[in-house]
C-alpha cells in the first residue's frame, strides 16, 4: 500500500503525519479514514475546492486531471503547479507527499 506523509498544518495535523492506503483510494479518503479531517464541503462530489492539496512528491503517479478538476483549482488558494482536488487524485502504487494549504475558500466551514 502506498504511504501518504502529509506535512505539518497548524490544525489538520500540527506535527505531521503518514498514513497508508490502497491503491484507487482518493487522497481525501485515505486522509479522512485516517482521522486527518480535510475540508470536502461538497461531499467528494468535485463542486468545490476546500480538499486542494499540494502534491510535493508523486504527482506523476497520480491518476490524470479531468477539465472540471482543472477548472476548479483556478479558484484554489494558494494554487501551484502540483495542485490537485484530493478529492479527485487517486492513489497509485507510488508513495506521496502532500502538504494542506494553510487555507481554503469555504465561507461556510462547519463546525466553527
Amino acid at each position: 500500500m502506498p504511504i501518504i506523509k502529509i506535512l505539518p498544518h497548524p490544525e489538520y495535523c500540527p506535527q505531521g503525519a503518514q498514513v497508508t492506503a490502497p491503491a484507487g483510494t482518493s487522497i481525501c479518503e485515505a486522509l479522512l479514514e485516517n482521522g486527518i479531517h480535510i475540508e470536502h464541503a461538497c461531499d467528494m462530489s468535485c463542486a468545490c475546492t476546500t480538499c486542494h492539496v499540494v502534491v510535493r512528491e508523486g504527482f506523476a503517479s497520480l491518476n490524470e486531471q479531468e477539465e472540471t478538476e482543472e477548472d476548479l483549482l483556478d479558484r484554489a488558494w494558494g494554487l501551484e503547479p502540483n495542485s490537485r482536488l484530493s478529492c479527485q487524485a487517486i492513489l497509485a502504487q507510488k508513495d506521496l507527499v502532500v502538504e494542506i494549504p494553510k487555507y481554503s475558500i469555504n465561507h461556510a466551514k462547519e463546525n466553527h
